[in-house]
């Protein structure tokens, strides 16, 4: 006589536990070993508008930095390598110590040559403020 066998309804049962526990330890080693950066940028927000007696802005004659959409560079409108930019500034405050420096960026201008403008007069410590133009020129 033969035996049957019965087959069982048996249903794997997976243990949630142990994974849970492995997924928060994950999460806590990652939140402790994350490093959080701050990144600094260029501030190109206009200075306040002041007001009342004590507010006279200073006379101070202006050193004009311009770049074109083709990436030329023009220091007071004589053309200039983007190289010589601070050695023809520094001629220009040689003549007047106080004046500062306005670059006028061109919207389609390299961001990469208005920024080493920017810091090489930020490392001379030269006054710079930055002002954008659209395609006719305008400020915007």
């Amino acid at each position: 006589m033969r035996k049957r066998f019965r087959k069982r309804d048996d249903q794997a049962e997976v243990n949630m536990t142990p994974m849970l526990d492995i997924v928060f330890i994950l999460l806590i080693f990652f939140i402790v070993t994350a490093t959080f950066l701050s990144e600094e940028g260029v501030d190109l927000r206009p200075p306040p508008e002041c007001e009342g007696a004590g507010c006279e802005a200073p006379n101070r004659p202006v050193i004009l930095i311009q770049v074109d959409s083709d990436n030329q560079v023009f220091v007071n409108q004589d053309r200039t390598d983007i190289e010589r930019v601070l050695a023809s500034v520094n001629r220009h405050r040689a003549e007047n110590p106080e004046s500062a420096v306005l670059l006028e960026v061109h919207d389609e201008s390299d961001h990469g040559v208005v920024v080493r403008i920017w810091d090489d007069m930020g490392a001379n410590g030269v006054p710079v403020s930055i002002q954008r133009t659209d395609e006719d020129g305008r400020g915007m």
